[in-house]
């Protein structure tokens, strides 16, 4: 019985350092720069043989840190200029998220064992290979590819978890691409990261070019300033995307049939933020969309208590009002508008839309009169009506036209008005231009 314990215990241990002997081999080969062809070779012939024989927890990591890494290695065999089809292997989606998994467990281990073995060398190749894994994106980018491109976008931010904008960059190629599963998916994880997008962006003007370049971050900027091939430095402010991502959220569970989610999702970031003016204004278009009304008059009203000078929101009530048949409510929305600014286009031409209402109606009674003296007398009366309507109307829709000639809404409608009212004079004149 003995015998057979020490028998196992000697294979156990012959195993162990079988194993550790492979770890051996293949941190040897990996620390060179440029591996042999016949070094790469031995590299998956030691792999393989290591994948059945790894059993700690450390190795199995190892393993799996060699194997994922595999492919870097055959491109950093292949010198400055590697074989296409090699690179091409190595930056599809697939293996880049195999690549990201690979090295996150090595790293989330290595930060647990508190030995930093290759945190530092993973850092370094994920810095230096993302912009080729960029270079692939923007290549597939042009050929329409927007469903390849977003699952590379989320495979470069599971590759480094800082890079936030690329799983935002993922989430909108996603609905470029029609995957509002995959969209939804991305928006869920950017919202659980509170990803905001704020940010600064730094411009300094290249003297040898006249144009600006853009710089991420302000010491890289003030550099090329201090050696005066760069001026008149300047900052921009990235306004946040946290509104947009939630409403897009929002809509995208609408169009997946989800409303109750859409509604819950809103409610939940709204709790956070009860008076963020954007995620109010989400909530409102979520049931503008769902046609409550009444849900979404009370939720601008409630942006405009926070912000009663928003002419835009002001606006969008009058819409709403007019589309519902509310038109009093609709001609004081305009109107207010006006106030808030008197050079708004789309208020005049609303408000004089508002005016010829009527219009309508009035034809109507008209053509449904015979010949009859009192006929007549009533077709006198109903365009006598319509005279006024189109006199009122007129004052806005010049006023329209003075503030925005190019606008074909108001151009047509004026048209209109000066044809009725046989202006003939002004009629001609602006047909003309």
């Amino acid at each position: 019985m003995k015998k057979l314990i020490l028998s196992a215990t000697l294979l156990l241990s012959v195993a162990t350092f079988a194993q550790k002997d492979e770890l051996k081999t293949l941190k040897k080969i990996y620390a060179k720069d440029a591996p042999s062809a016949e070094e790469i070779q031995t590299y998956k012939t030691t792999l393989t043989a290591l994948e059945t024989l790894a059993t700690e927890e450390s190795d199995k990591v190892y393993t799996n840190f060699y194997k994922v890494m595999l492919p870097i290695l055959e491109l950093s065999s292949q010198g400055a200029t590697p074989n296409p089809a090699q690179v091409a292997k190595l930056i599809s989606a697939k293996n880049i998220s195999i690549l990201a998994d690979g090295l996150n467990q090595t790293l989330d281990f290595e930060k647990k064992s508190g030995k930093k073995i290759y945190t530092d060398d993973i850092n370094e190749t994920i810095q230096s290979y993302k912009p080729m894994f960029w270079d692939f994106v923007v290549a597939l980018d042009g050929q329409k590819k927007y469903n390849e491109v977003s699952e590379i976008l989320y495979s470069i931010y599971q590759l480094d978890k800082n890079d936030q904008e690329k799983l935002y960059l993922a989430a909108s190629y996603a609905i470029n691409a029609n995957n509002y599963d995959r969209a939804i998916d991305f928006h869920k994880e950017l919202i659980a990261i509170n990803y905001t997008g704020e940010g600064t962006l730094y411009y300094a003007k290249n003297k040898s070019t006249g144009t600006e370049d853009i710089y991420s971050d302000k010491a890289t900027r003030d550099s090329f300033v201090r050696i005066g091939s760069h001026n008149l430095p300047r900052e921009e402010k990235i306004p946040s995307k946290r509104g947009d991502i939630f409403k897009t959220y929002a809509m995208l569970l609408l169009e997946k049939g989800k409303t109750e989610e859409a509604k819950t999702a809103i409610t939940e970031a709204r709790k956070v933020s009860p008076k963020d003016t954007s995620l109010i204004l989400v909530e409102a278009d979520l049931y503008l969309k769902l046609n409550d009304l009444v849900t979404y008059k009370k939720l601008i009203n409630e942006v405009l208590s926070i912000n009663p000078n928003d002419a835009d929101l002001v606006f969008n009530l009058g819409v709403v009002s007019q589309n519902s048949n509310q038109l009093e409510d609709a001609e004081k929305y305009y109107k207010k508008v006006l106030e808030i600014n008197p050079n708004y286009v789309n208020a005049y031409l609303n408000l004089s839309t508002l005016k010829l209402s009527p219009d309508v109606k009035l034809v109507d009674e008209m053509n449904k009169l015979g010949t009859s003296a009192n006929d007549l007398k009533k077709y006198n009366a109903l365009k006598a009506e319509r005279v006024k309507l189109f006199n009122a109307a007129l004052p806005l829709l010049e006023k329209a036209y003075e503030l925005d000639s190019a606008n074909e809404s108001v151009k047509s409608n004026l048209l209109e008005v000066y044809s009725f009212l046989e202006m003939t004079e002004k009629y001609k004149a602006l047909k003309a231009k």
